[in-house]
C-alpha cells in the first residue's frame, strides 16, 4: 500500500511538471508570435497609420538609426544646457545600447558617446546621408565590439513596435489578372490542331506547375524594401500627403526639411515601378491597383544579410545578380509578358538597411571604392536596370589603413570619419575592469585607488601638450599641489564632464564656451597611442594576482609600487604623473577624513564649549561633572589642548594656549558668571562669551578638524584599537570622535570599517595635515 501511494505522488508530480512545461511553451509561442509575426496590412490601413503617426511611419534608415539610439540611450545631461555656454558635451548613459543583453559589452566614454549621438543627429537631419561613415581607431580600441553590439541592438529594435518600418508587399489578385490558364489553353489548341494528345513532358510540367501555382494571390515583397508611400506618383505625392495628414506641424517638416526630402523625391525600384505600370495598363483602376499593394513590416536579420550585412576583409566579392526563377516564371505567366524583370544586386538586401565593412583591408578596399561610386550617384546598374541605393554604409578602419583612400580627393567628400580611440575617461576604464573581472573588485581596494590605477592607464593615452588648458588657466602654477606638470589630471576630470573643486573662482569664470570647446577640440588626435584596451586588462589582471590576497585592502602604495617596479611599463607613464597622482590622492583623502571627523552638531558644539569653560575652574587630574551639560569630565592637558587647537591651531605655543585659558577664565568669572548668569539670569549658552566662542568654533572647526588630534599620541593608538577591548580605555570624547570618524567614512565615502581604519592611519602616518 505505501508503494502505491508513492507512485501516485510521482505520477501527479510528473503531470504537474508537464503542465508547467506546456505553459512555458505556450508563453514562449505567444511572445515569439508577437515579436516575429509580420502580417501584411492593406494599403488603406497603412495610410491610416501614416495619418495618425506620421513620424513613426515616414522613416528611412537614417531616421531609424537615430531613433534606435535614442530608444536605448536616455536623454543626455548637460550642466550648461540652460546657458549660452553649452558646447553640447553631454553625459549619455549608453549601457542599454552597448552593455545590457550583450555577450561582449562595449563601454563608450563620454567623448565617444557624444560623437556617436551627434553623428546620428546629423544623419536624421539629412545632412550626411550621401556618405560612408568610417569609425577609425587603433587596434584594441573595441571597434569590432562596438559595431557588432550596435547592429545587434538595431536588429532587436526593428522587432519592437517603436522600431517598425514598412516596405511594399504585393498581393496580386490572380483572378482579376486572368489567372495562369493561358499556357494550358495554348497547349490544348496545338493538340486540337494536330489531333495529337498533349506532349508527355507538358503533362508532367503542368502537374509540377500546379503544385507551385497559388490559388488566389501571388504574394511577394519588394526586394529593394521600397517604402509604400513611394508607390504614389511623385507628381501627386505632396498634395495627397497634405490631404492625408492632419498634423500641420509635422507637415511643415515633411514638406520643408531635408530630413524628409526622400518622401517627396524618391521613386520606387524598377521592379515595383514595372508592376505598378503593368497593373495600371491591365486594370486601369488606381484603387484596384492599390488594393494589391500592401505594406509589410521590414525584416532585419544579419545572419541572412537581410537589412543588415557585414563583410569581413576575406569575404569574396559578389558579382552575380540575384534572381528568383520560380517567381519570375509566375510573374511572366500571370501578366502574360516578360516586361517585369525580377533581378537585383546583393545591395538590394540592405537597401534602407545597413551595410558594414569590418576593416578596410583586402577585398574590403575594393568594396569601399565601389560603394564610393554608388553613393556619389545614388544608383548603379543591375544588368540593364538602374537600382537606387539608400543604404547606411558603415565601416571600421585602423589608422594605418586610411592610406587606401585619404589621398584620393574624391573620397574626401564622401567619407565621414568618426574617431573611436582608446577610452579617455577613467570612470569608463573602471567599468571595463568591473565587466572583465567582477563588480566586487571594488571591495579589494580602498576608495579612489581603483580609479587611480585607471588614471595611470589613461595617462599613457593622452597628449602631454595641453595648450588649450594652459590658455584657459590664468596661472597654472597655483595648482601645483593638485596637478601633474602636464595637467593630465585636470584634463581627465574635464573629460568626465567635471571641474575639480580646487579650481579658483577666477578660473571658473574663465571656463566659458570658447575655452571648453578648445579643450574638446584637442581630443581629436588623442587616444591613438599608449596602453590599448586589451593590454590594460592584461596589466590589471597581473596587478590583481599580485596584491589581492595580501590580507589587507589594496592601497595607493601598492599601485605606485607596481608601476615603479615594472620598468618598461613605467616608461610609458608621463614623467612625474604617478607622484602627482599620489599627491592629489593625499589631498582628497585628507579632505574626506576632515569631513568625516567634522561634526556640525549644535548640541555637541554647545556642550564642548560649556565643558571647556567649566574645566578651566579646576586642576589637572580632577574629575568633575559639569552642571551645564551633566557630562563627566577628566580634567587634563589633552582635554583642554584638543579644544584650543580649534581656535589657535596645532602650531600654537604653550604660552599662547596658557594666555588663552587665562583670558577665557577671567572673562568667565568677572562677566559671564557674576553678571550675565547670576544677575541677569541668563543661561551660559545665552552669554556674549559663549556666542563669541561658538561663532569662532564653527568657522574653524572644519578647516582644523584634525588639528586637535595630531598632537595627541593617543589618537593613532585609539584608531588602531578601534572595535577592540583596548578601545575602551580611552576617554569618552576621543572614543566618540573616532567612532564618528569611522562611521562617517563608511556612510559618506563608502569605506569599509577596515578601510576607514587604514586610511586614517595613512593620513596620520604621512602627516598630511602638515603637508597641506
Amino acid at each position: 500500500m505505501p508503494q502505491k501511494t508513492n507512485n501516485r505522488k510521482e505520477s501527479l508530480s510528473e503531470i504537474e511538471s508537464r503542465a508547467k512545461k506546456l505553459e512555458a511553451l505556450i508563453n514562449l509561442g505567444a511572445k515569439l508570435r508577437e515579436r516575429e509575426r509580420r502580417l501584411p496590412i492593406p494599403f488603406n490601413d497603412f495610410l491610416y497609420q501614416a495619418s495618425n503617426t506620421p513620424e513613426c511611419v515616414f522613416r528611412n534608415i537614417f531616421q531609424l538609426f537615430h531613433d534606435m539610439l535614442h530608444y536605448y540611450v536616455p536623454e543626455g545631461v548637460d550642466d550648461f544646457h540652460q546657458t549660452d555656454e553649452s558646447v553640447g558635451f553631454v553625459h549619455y548613459n549608453t549601457n542599454r545600447l552597448f552593455v545590457q543583453n550583450q555577450d561582449d559589452p562595449f563601454f563608450a566614454d563620454r567623448l565617444f558617446a557624444n560623437r556617436l549621438m551627434n553623428l546620428a543627429e546629423d544623419m536624421k537631419n539629412g545632412t550626411n546621408t550621401n556618405q560612408i561613415f568610417l569609425f577609425e581607431g587603433p587596434p584594441g580600441s573595441g571597434k569590432s565590439t562596438f559595431l557588432n553590439n550596435l547592429l545587434y541592438k538595431l536588429q532587436r529594435y526593428t522587432k519592437t513596435k517603436e522600431g517598425t518600418t514598412f516596405k511594399v508587399y504585393w498581393r496580386l489578385d490572380i483572378e482579376m489578372l486572368g489567372g495562369f490558364q493561358h499556357f494550358e489553353r495554348k497547349m490544348k489548341g496545338i493538340a486540337d490542331e494536330t489531333g495529337d494528345d498533349a506532349p508527355a513532358e507538358f503533362v508532367d510540367n503542368k502537374r509540377q506547375q500546379r503544385l507551385i501555382y497559388p490559388d488566389k494571390y501571388l504574394e511577394f515583397s519588394c526586394p529593394n524594401h521600397d517604402h509604400p508611400v513611394l508607390l504614389i506618383p511623385k507628381s501627386l505625392r505632396k498634395d495627397f500627403l497634405d490631404e492625408l495628414i492632419p498634423d500641420e506641424k509635422f507637415k511643415h517638416k515633411l514638406f520643408n526639411s531635408k530630413e524628409y526630402e526622400w518622401v517627396l523625391k524618391d521613386i520606387p525600384c524598377s521592379i515595383c515601378n514595372s508592376i505598378y505600370k503593368v497593373l495600371m495598363d491591365e486594370i486601369g483602376d488606381p484603387l484596384a491597383v492599390f488594393d494589391m499593394a500592401n505594406a509589410r513590416k521590414n525584416y532585419y536579420n544579419r545572419q541572412f544579410g537581410e537589412g543588415i550585412s557585414i563583410f569581413n576583409p576575406g569575404d569574396l566579392p559578389i558579382r552575380r545578380s540575384i534572381t528568383n526563377p520560380t517567381l519570375q516564371g509566375l510573374i511572366n505567366a500571370l501578366f502574360k509578358n516578360d516586361d517585369i524583370k525580377f533581378v537585383t544586386s546583393y545591395l538590394a538586401k540592405t537597401n534602407n538597411g545597413v551595410l558594414s565593412l569590418m576593416d578596410i583591408k583586402e577585398y574590403n578596399v575594393e568594396r569601399l571604392k565601389t560603394y564610393h561610386g554608388i553613393i556619389s550617384d545614388g544608383v548603379h546598374k543591375v544588368e540593364l536596370s538602374e537600382e537606387r541605393i539608400n543604404t547606411l554604409f558603415l565601416g571600421l578602419v585602423n589608422p594605418e589603413d586610411t592610406m587606401h583612400y585619404e589621398k584620393v580627393k574624391s573620397f574626401m567628400d564622401r567619407i565621414i570619419t568618426v574617431k573611436i580611440p582608446y577610452v579617455l575617461d577613467y570612470q569608463t576604464e573602471v567599468e571595463i575592469f568591473h565587466s572583465k573581472f567582477s563588480n566586487d573588485i571594488d571591495s579589494l581596494f580602498l576608495p579612489r585607488v581603483l580609479s587611480n590605477f585607471a588614471k595611470i592607464i589613461i595617462a599613457t593615452r593622452l597628449n602631454t601638450n595641453c595648450t588649450a588648458i594652459r590658455k584657459w588657466l590664468a596661472n597654472p602654477a597655483i595648482y601645483a599641489k593638485y596637478q601633474d606638470r602636464d595637467l593630465l589630471l585636470l584634463k581627465m576630470s574635464i573629460y568626465t564632464g567635471k571641474v575639480p573643486s580646487w579650481i579658483s573662482d577666477e578660473d571658473l569664470k574663465r571656463f566659458n564656451k570658447k575655452a571648453r570647446q578648445a579643450i574638446l577640440d584637442d581630443t581629436a588626435d588623442e587616444g591613438f597611442k599608449g596602453i590599448s584596451g586589451r593590454r590594460s586588462i592584461q596589466i590589471f589582471n597581473t596587478f590583481l594576482n599580485k596584491y589581492q590576497n595580501g590580507g589587507k585592502l589594496i592601497t595607493m602604495e601598492h599601485v605606485k609600487s607596481f608601476f615603479q617596479n615594472s620598468p618598461k611599463l613605467f616608461e610609458e607613464v608621463p614623467n612625474g604623473f604617478i607622484e602627482s597622482l599620489e599627491t592629489l590622492y593625499d589631498y582628497n583623502v585628507l579632505q574626506e577624513v576632515k569631513e568625516a571627523i567634522y561634526y556640525y552638531n549644535k548640541k555637541n558644539i554647545e556642550e564642548d564649549i560649556q565643558d571647556y569653560i567649566f574645566a578651566l575652574n579646576f586642576e589637572f587630574g580632577d574629575t568633575k561633572r559639569s552642571p551645564y551639560t551633566k557630562n563627566k569630565i577628566d580634567i587634563s592637558e589633552d582635554f583642554l589642548k584638543n579644544f584650543e587647537a580649534i581656535f589657535l591651531g596645532t602650531t600654537s605655543t604653550p604660552n599662547q594656549r596658557k594666555n588663552f585659558r587665562i583670558e577665557t577664565h577671567r572673562e568667565y568669572v568677572k562677566k559671564t558668571l557674576s553678571q550675565e548668569i547670576n544677575v541677569q539670569g541668563l543661561k551660559l549658552t545665552e552669554t556674549e562669551q559663549f556666542k563669541f566662542l561658538f561663532d569662532k568654533y564653527i568657522r574653524n572647526l572644519k578647516e582644523n578638524a584634525l588639528a586637535p588630534y595630531f598632537e595627541n599620541e593617543n589618537f593613532r593608538r585609539a584608531i588602531s584599537d578601534y572595535n577592540t577591548k583596548a578601545f575602551q580605555k580611552y576617554d569618552s570624547k576621543l572614543k566618540r570622535d573616532i567612532s564618528r570618524l569611522i562611521e562617517n567614512l563608511r556612510d559618506k565615502f563608502n569605506y569599509t570599517e577596515e578601510g576607514a581604519r587604514q586610511v586614517c592611519l595613512y593620513v596620520v602616518d604621512k602627516n598630511l595635515v602638515a603637508k597641506f
